[in-house]
């Protein structure tokens, strides 16, 4: 097997890089490109499991450290995110540049509102989900709760949609601390509730067998074309909302 065995495992890390380098821009409240490393990574996360399946090289450490990469791009920086937006709500910088590594120095020029550290109930949720996956038999072909990869691109639109598409009435909502609690709690929950979600897995490329999938991803380019970030959100209630109605469907059968 050789090299090929190692393959995922590098697509996998390429991830994890890609997530750290966005830890990177989201502490430094450079949003936009928090989000497109962000995007890289997931993008890596797609295919190393794709490359394991086509290559036939699974294995339980490959599992692991898709976890260990995600709780990083798709667990720390969602958090992180979350925090500078609730930060820029209450009105209180992150911190303050000092002139030097002295301690006294740099505790008084942190100023943070304690409230916004709430935005990391997001990673804590997300770190319970990813270890909850790992050990959750009936996740094989569909997610239970909302992936760590939808969540965090649900809450990175929130910074996309304010820079390039704001308007007065969505920086009032976006920004409104109500709001920004109100979708901490709402992601937390969505994470680990217990509502099957259909997977954008194909095993075989047949419409009648895929329908949910294709007609879903028709519905995104749509939204995408009209919406642009804006999309997002609607996207993600989309998904949750058919993959509910799928399952009714398919229990009354």
């Amino acid at each position: 097997m050789g090299f090929k065995k190692h393959i995922p495992n590098l697509i996998t890390l390429l991830n994890l890089f890609s997530g750290c380098i966005a830890v990177l821009f989201a502490v430094k409240d450079q949003l936009a490109l928090a989000a497109f490393f962000v995007m890289l990574g997931i993008v890596f996360d797609f295919f190393d499991g794709l490359a394991a399946r086509v290559l036939k090289v699974q294995s339980d450490l490959g599992l692991q450290l898709d976890s260990l990469a995600d709780m990083v791009t798709s667990g720390v920086v969602p958090g992180i995110v979350m925090f500078q937006l609730m930060t820029r709500a209450f009105g209180q910088p992150f911190y303050e540049s000092a002139d030097s590594w002295n301690s006294d120095e740099l505790i008084t020029n942190f100023d943070v509102s304690y409230v916004s550290l709430l935005g990391f109930c997001i990673t804590l949720a997300s770190a319970y989900r990813l270890a909850k996956f790992n050990i959750d038999t009936r996740q094989t072909t569909s997610f239970i709760g909302l992936p760590t990869p939808a969540n965090t691109i649900l809450i990175l639109s929130l910074p996309l949609i304010l820079i390039y598409q704001n308007e007065a009435w969505i920086s009032a909502i976006l920004l409104s601390p109500y709001v920004l609690v109100g979708l901490t709690v709402l992601s937390c929950y969505l994470l680990n509730a217990e509502i099957p979600l259909f997977a954008l897995k194909f095993k075989t490329w047949g419409f009648k067998e895929n329908k949910v999938r294709y007609l879903f991803l028709i519905l995104v380019f749509v939204l995408i074309a009209l919406l642009k970030f804006m999309a997002v959100p609607v996207i993600i209630l989309s998904y949750i909302l058919i993959s509910i109605f799928t399952n009714q469907k398919s229990v009354a059968k």
